[in-house]
């Protein structure tokens, strides 16, 4: 990663950990289209990629026997073992960076990468995340990806741009969060641009998602 990419990723686990105990108690349930992409799927081995407090790693765990949470934050890692510690599932969680995941080739059957790949600050970063992926997922393994899009009604423009959102502590304290805004041409692209193969592209609430699958099977 360049320098940049190194300054830009602190930034991140730094926001992360400030705002963690806050934002995992507004992060209390999964994303219909997770749940949605996991019903019928299940996996010796599951990926939850910027796992925050756990709330997709906890479905992953009704489906697979190993589940393994990744996120840059300590502190979200912290709130995502308590989450597992207290309802009782079980969950490995690694500090890691999504554009180089601690995880060996090939040994992940089902993987959700949800709400982070946008939070990379280079389409280059993205796109080796993507190949990040693309490398663990083993024959026959299948992830869902999303991103923030254009299409949300918050936003209005047509194409990708990067921006900060606040988050606004209790108190009314703000933290800024560097996020990229993808199109949906854009999302295709930097998707086609990886070692993934798309399934299906669809725009859901505001954001784009794939399933994807490894491109060697």
């Amino acid at each position: 990663m360049t320098d940049r990419d190194g300054r830009d990723a602190r930034d991140v686990r730094e926001t992360y950990d400030r705002i963690a105990d806050h934002f995992a108690k507004t992060r209390e349930y999964p994303w219909p289209e997770v749940e949605s992409f996991l019903a019928d799927r299940d996996a010796d081995v599951a990926l939850d990629v910027g796992c925050a407090n756990g709330r997709h790693a906890e479905l992953l765990a009704e489906r697979a026997g190993t589940v393994v949470g990744i996120d840059v934050s300590r502190e979200l890692l912290a709130e995502a073992r308590a989450r597992a510690t207290e309802r009782a599932f079980d969950l490995e969680l690694v500090q890691g960076d999504a554009a180089a995941l601690p995880v060996a080739d090939a040994t992940v059957g089902l993987a959700v990468y949800v709400a982070t790949l946008h939070h990379l600050p280079t389409r280059e970063a993205r796109v080796a995340s993507l190949d990040e992926l693309a490398r663990v997922l083993g024959p026959g393994g299948a992830a869902l990806v999303s991103a923030w899009s254009t299409a949300h009604d918050r936003f209005d423009r047509e194409e990708g741009f990067d921006t900060r959102v606040d988050w606004t502590l209790p108190g009314g304290e703000t933290v800024p969060r560097f996020y990229h805004i993808y199109s949906p041409d854009e999302f295709r692209a930097d998707v086609d641009a990886s070692a993934l193969v798309p399934a299906e592209v669809f725009v859901s609430s505001g954001n784009c998602y794939a399933v994807v699958r490894a491109e060697k099977q």
